[in-house]
């Protein structure tokens, strides 16, 4: 039997933090807030990162629509102890990104980028 779906979205969401080691967990969540893969720290719970990410990309996106900023790309937090980076993934899928406080943000935009057009082709 072959890899399945999930397997190959965990291992672009590795690949991906491979490519940029300033990304320390990820997630590619449903916009209905429900995990469809992770690549999250055992201690992190995935309801949780889910729901929250769902929640703060619809917001996102009603913020862009309302204050006329065009088509959402990303929703990006800052924290004391690093960033919280969310990004569509089509209609359907949001990218979720825990990156270290000191994280170079154009490279691991890139990296995201990249991932997001891979795993649309996945999800699509």
């Amino acid at each position: 039997m072959g890899e399945s779906r999930t397997d190959r979205i965990i291992a672009r969401l590795r690949a991906m933090q491979s490519a940029s080691p300033e990304i320390e967990a990820s997630a590619l969540v449903s916009v209905d807030g429900l995990i469809m893969a992770s690549a999250l720290p055992p201690d992190a719970e995935e309801d949780r990162v889910s729901a929250m990410s769902a929640a703060m990309i619809s917001l996102g996106e009603r913020i862009s629509t309302e204050l006329r900023r065009g088509e959402l790309e990303q929703v990006y937090i800052r924290g004391s102890n690093g960033f919280v980076i969310l990004s569509a993934v089509g209609q359907e899928a949001v990218l979720t990104v825990l990156a270290r406080p000191n994280a170079k943000l154009g490279l691991v935009f890139l990296e995201m980028r990249r991932a997001a057009e891979d795993l649309l082709r996945m999800v699509g």
